[in-house]
């Protein structure tokens, strides 16, 4: 009889026990790889981050779709910014913006944005994810900017200070502004169950990351009467804030991103819109360099563009800045005009029915 009742909570328990899984980076984005991504601004009471532990359930079903961003995992090479990130192994492109990552089996660090590169990487995802895991990244230095010349003056003017207010009448100009933005992360699996979104149910780990931030702000004056009062002085606009993100990650194939990004304020309700995946991750393939032939390379608004192929290719011209300035189809090969646009690097867009590529065009 003992036995017959160890047997049925040993079933029962199956039953309502969810996997404790494991994700790696084989599990999250890769270099063709393509996400969607709506946001929702108006969830409802029952879209909360919920408890931490094991065997949860988050019904995150009634998020509505709308809005979709498509994000792209592309090659760094070719891309606008490729030569401000050497270490960088993927990119992420989404709406004309460029994300440069370095991905390894530890760890994805966010190297910088467009030309914003930073002094040192971000850990955005510790790798692996496991239930329990806890990970602290930092303090580092996201920012280390002196600004000197006739600009600090300028610049203390417009928030109603001078050399002689900071410095409390020690000293007479302000000759340099040093910035300082330091960062600690801390990362904790917390929990692990099973989430339901209007795209499925998938088991997962959420991930609590506690972002924060301290930024100080220091003008060296200099003393022109005695020389005493030179010396840096703290200006009154130092900050320390925290952000606190839960992450919902799955290791099923047809994810490959965060199931669920949710920004909560100080009394752990929502604080924004949710970021949520719809539709299976799917694959945008990379085509061989060789696929398409583009001469002269720089060019003086000509250039000309063949491919291997005889198929249809639609082809998008952008500015460095990921703007769209022109688009066309053609088919085999052709002669593209560029004599209507300024003088500087462009990155050219071809897609077929077999992939994609990219590729850089200079006008000079």
């Amino acid at each position: 009889m003992k036995t017959k009742i160890l047997t049925i909570l040993l079933s029962v328990f199956t039953v309502f026990s969810f996997a404790q899984i494991t994700v790696t980076d084989n599990d999250i984005l890769s270099i063709g790889d393509v996400v969607y991504q709506p946001e929702d601004d108006n969830t409802g009471p029952q879209i909360t981050p919920g408890n931490s532990g094991a065997n949860q359930t988050w019904d995150f079903s009634s998020l509505v779709v709308a809005d979709i961003v498509t994000t792209e995992c592309i090659s760094p090479v070719g891309t606008p910014y490729e030569s401000s990130y050497p270490n960088a192994n993927i990119c992420l492109k989404a709406e004309g913006d460029y994300m440069y990552f370095n991905k390894s089996s530890t760890k994805v660090e966010l190297l910088g944005e467009g030309d914003s590169t930073f002094q040192q990487p971000i850990v955005m995802l510790p790798l692996p994810l496991t239930y329990g895991m806890i990970f602290t990244d930092g303090p580092i230095s996201v920012l280390d900017s002196l600004i000197s010349g006739p600009m600090v003056s300028l610049l203390l003017s417009t928030q109603g200070l001078s050399a002689a207010m900071i410095s409390l009448g020690a000293a007479q100009t302000a000759d340099t502004i040093n910035i300082q933005a330091e960062m600690t992360s801390d990362f904790n699996v917390d929990a692990y169950g099973s989430m339901t979104l209007p795209m499925g149910t998938f088991d997962c780990l959420r991930l609590k990351i506690e972002r924060t931030s301290s930024t100080s702000i220091q003008v060296y004056c200099t003393d022109t009467i005695t020389g005493a009062g030179s010396g840096w002085y703290p200006l009154p606009f130092s900050d320390l804030s925290q952000e606190i993100t839960y992450q919902w990650w799955s290791d099923n194939m047809n994810t490959k991103f965060a199931l669920v990004d949710m920004p909560i304020d100080s009394l752990g309700n929502v604080d924004g819109g949710v970021i949520f995946l719809h539709d299976v991750a799917s694959s945008l393939n990379q085509l061989d360099s060789k696929s398409f032939n583009i001469f002269p390379i720089p060019t003086t608004y000509k250039v000309t563009i063949t491919s291997e192929n005889n198929e249809e290719v639609n082809a998008i011209l952008t500015d460095i800045n990921g703007r769209e300035v022109k688009r066309f189809e053609f088919s085999n090969s052709t002669t593209l005009n560029l004599s209507d646009l300024d003088k500087g690097i462009y990155i050219l867009n071809l897609n077929t029915q077999e992939g994609s590529i990219s590729k850089k065009l200079i006008i000079e």
